[in-house]
């Protein structure tokens, strides 16, 4: 990938990673619950999913989902599922911060935010299509391409670790004016309603003609 090629896909990488969407919101819902160094767990998760989705669109797959109205359906209702699903959660969780006090459960707790953010990056068809849109423009199909989708995971993931990052420590910051049950309570119906907007907007999303 020439160097002139690869700064535009940076350029263009920033643009994907700051807008808003369900990453976005998972990302500050870290933030709030568990504090920056805990919550950030979360970006690892995302960057994965993000990774995932590469990985698809790298094989062919992503080819059958923004072709296949069947594929696209199936994939995308999966996605509005589990992020209502999120929100129904969130909305419910106890009027506590989301921590944990033994060695064991500080994993157990960061390898389930990973999962988590995986999910929500990786069932997401907009995410597929989106690549699919994007990614073949900054593609020299005369050269290799496999170390061409390396470069292109490597940014994207580099992109999203610093935004993510953003998004995690400014929620963070709020963290420490949330003393009562009753703000946290409203933070978590807060988040939850935004996981369950953003799976709304999800069941709105159609592919391009």
């Amino acid at each position: 990938m020439a160097l002139s090629t690869w700064l535009a896909f940076f350029a263009a990488s920033w643009a994907i990673s700051i807008s808003p969407g369900a990453g976005a919101v998972a990302a500050m819902s870290a933030g709030l619950n568990h504090g920056f160094r805990r919550g950030y767990f979360t970006t690892f998760g995302l960057v994965l999913g993000i990774w995932f989705q590469v990985i698809v669109v790298s094989l062919g797959l992503g080819a059958l989902v923004a072709t296949s109205s069947t594929a696209f359906l199936v994939v995308k209702w999966l996605g509005v599922a589990y992020l209502v699903w999120l929100g129904i959660a969130q909305w419910r969780a106890p009027a506590t911060p989301m921590v944990t006090r033994s060695d064991e459960g500080v994993l157990v707790t960061r390898r389930s935010m990973v999962l988590r953010a995986l999910m929500i990056n990786a069932v997401n068809p907009k995410g597929t299509v989106f690549l699919l849109a994007v990614v073949p423009q900054f593609l020299n199909l005369a050269q290799p391409l496999l170390p061409q989708y390396l470069i292109i995971a490597a940014t994207l993931g580099f992109t999203d670790l610093v935004v993510m990052a953003g998004y995690t420590a400014l929620a963070a910051r709020v963290l420490g004016a949330l003393k009562s049950p009753s703000h946290i309570r409203a933070m978590n119906r807060a988040f939850g309603s935004l996981f369950v907007l953003a799976g709304s907007l999800l069941a709105l999303f159609k592919r391009a003609s």
